[in-house]
This record gives structure tokens, C-alpha cells and sequence, in this order.
């Protein structure tokens, strides 16, 4: 299992803290260390280490937490992303920004700015993209036939369809047979980005 962006802080100040002194850090010694409210979230993260086997600790014990060999666990580096708001995969709405970020795996990430979208409705589902899933975009102006793409109609409504050429035309194409395409001409369609990744919570 990978650990989270906090979760692999800890481990390394434990990791440094073991090195250093011979023995593990306390939890108050912890806490004061990432600035946390309560000695409750410290046994938290602990608890999720723990899980993770990346940590052993003996019960009713000070100062008993271990570090578990490195091979035992899975680590994925993260990357903190914007998320950017809510993305229609139904009718067009418009996007609107929030001050939020979401980590997501480093090797999700694309080539240029990348960022995260909220996605409502279901017009994506043939595509496995459903209500509350969140995406993970590309920044890029351009698409090619067939690539899910962020599109701003009429340079105000943002939504989430896959993208083809019709002529001077552009359809985008909603991924459930009971939904219509959007045809509209190409000068008003704008590419925000390219759907590069998704995250679902259960």
C-alpha cells in the first residue's frame, strides 16, 4: 500500500530521529515536530504505518516504535496538484475555481502543468469516468481525434467529452449511448487540457 505525502514525512523524521539517537522519538516529541493539534492524530498516522508495515510498535510501551525493512511496504512518491473545481460529463457548466490541492502519484503526472478536476454527471461512464470521480489533466491547447479533453465552449462553459474533428467543426463526444454529441463550430471550442489519469474514492 502507498503511503501518503505526511505519512512518508513521518517515516523519514523517525528514520532520521533512530539514526540519530538510538532510539525512537516519544509521541509528544512527534507531534511538536510537524506542528500537529493532538497526540490523537500522531497515533493516527502511527496506526496507518503500522497498517502499512512500514513501522512496528510494541503495545504500551514509550519509545517502542521499530522501522520495518523498506522492501516490506510500498512507497509511491506524490506531488500536491490544484484542484480546480467541478467538470460537467453531462450538460456544460462552468468551472469554478477553488484554493485546494489533491496529491496524486508522481508517475501520474503529465509532461506540462497538471491539475485536478471534480467530475458531475455521467455522460463519461462507457469511459469508466463516473459522478465524483476526479480527473487528472494535462494543460495542452490541442487534441487529437479521440482523447478526452477539458473544452470551454463559447469562452465561459467547461466540459468533460471525447474530442474529433468534423470539418470546420468539432464534435465532442459524450461516452453514454443516451446523451448527444455537442457539434459546434472550431473557433468556439477552446482545449484547457487532456485527461491524463483518474482517482476515485470508495
Amino acid at each position: 500500500m502507498p503511503l501518503t505525502k505526511r505519512q512518508r514525512e513521518i517515516l523519514d523524521f523517525l528514520e532520521d530521529y533512530i539514526t540519530s539517537h538510538r532510539y525512537a522519538p516519544s509521541i509528544e516529541e512527534i507531534r511538536q515536530h510537524f506542528h500537529l493539534g493532538s497526540l490523537a492524530t500522531v497515533h493516527k498516522h502511527l496506526k496507518f504505518l503500522e497498517k502499512k508495515k512500514a513501522i512496528k510498535r510494541q503495545p504500551h510501551q514509550s519509545r517502542s516504535i521499530e522501522l520495518l525493512p523498506t522492501d516490506e511496504f510500498s512507497f509511491t512518491r506524490v506531488a500536491e496538484v490544484q484542484l480546480l473545481g467541478t467538470i460537467a460529463a453531462g450538460q456544460p457548466i462552468e468551472a469554478i475555481e477553488v484554493p485546494e490541492t489533491l496529491s496524486i502519484p508522481e508517475e501520474m503526472l503529465g509532461r506540462g502543468t497538471t491539475y485536478v478536476l471534480k467530475v458531475r454527471g455521467d455522460s463519461m461512464i462507457d469511459e469508466q469516468i463516473r459522478d465524483g470521480d476526479f480527473v487528472i489533466v494535462e494543460e495542452r491547447s490541442h487534441a487529437e481525434d479521440g482523447e478526452t479533453v477539458v473544452a470551454l465552449l463559447h469562452g465561459e462553459e467547461a466540459t468533460l467529452k471525447k474530442f474529433y474533428w468534423e470539418g470546420s467543426k468539432v464534435r465532442l463526444q459524450p461516452a453514454n449511448p443516451d446523451l448527444q454529441p455537442i457539434v459546434v463550430d472550431a473557433e468556439d471550442v477552446r482545449i484547457q487540457g487532456i485527461v491524463i489519469g483518474l482517482l476515485r474514492k470508495y
